[in-house]
């Protein structure tokens, strides 16, 4: 017979709409809210890289141990698009997203949770 293990990691997807343009628009604010998304998920971060757009928008990724937590942002839209993928058992990477919603001032907010590295084992 064969048995689930838990996955390997999990992986959450968020459309956030109705964030705050200005913060949005701020990438040191952007970096700070991710850094500390990474610290809420007990995830190491290894590096951080965030970029500025012309005329508007930040990119960024935190890379940590456990995997990623990675932002594009839409000031005009009002719009972020946020992953947070993070591995082992002592991760929260829930934890982190709803951090991030309410850091960006979110007021509609869809996220969507993907177990990541299904493994089966025989018994």
């Amino acid at each position: 017979m064969m048995g689930v293990e838990n996955p390997l990691g999990m992986h959450v997807i968020l459309d956030l709409y109705e964030c705050d343009p200005k913060i949005l628009d701020d990438i040191e604010k952007i970096e700070e809210i991710l850094t500390k998304a990474a610290e809420i998920a007990n995830a190491t971060v290894i590096d951080k890289r965030f970029h500025k757009f012309s005329p508007q928008g930040v990119s960024g990724a935190v890379v940590v141990s456990e995997s990623h937590i990675t932002i594009h942002t839409w000031p005009e839209h009002g719009y972020a698009s946020v992953d947070v993928y993070t591995c082992g058992d002592h991760t929260m990477p829930v934890k982190a997203g709803e951090y991030i919603i309410k850091a960006l001032k979110c007021k509609n907010p869809t996220v969507v949770k993907i177990d990541r590295g299904i493994l089966f084992r025989k018994d």
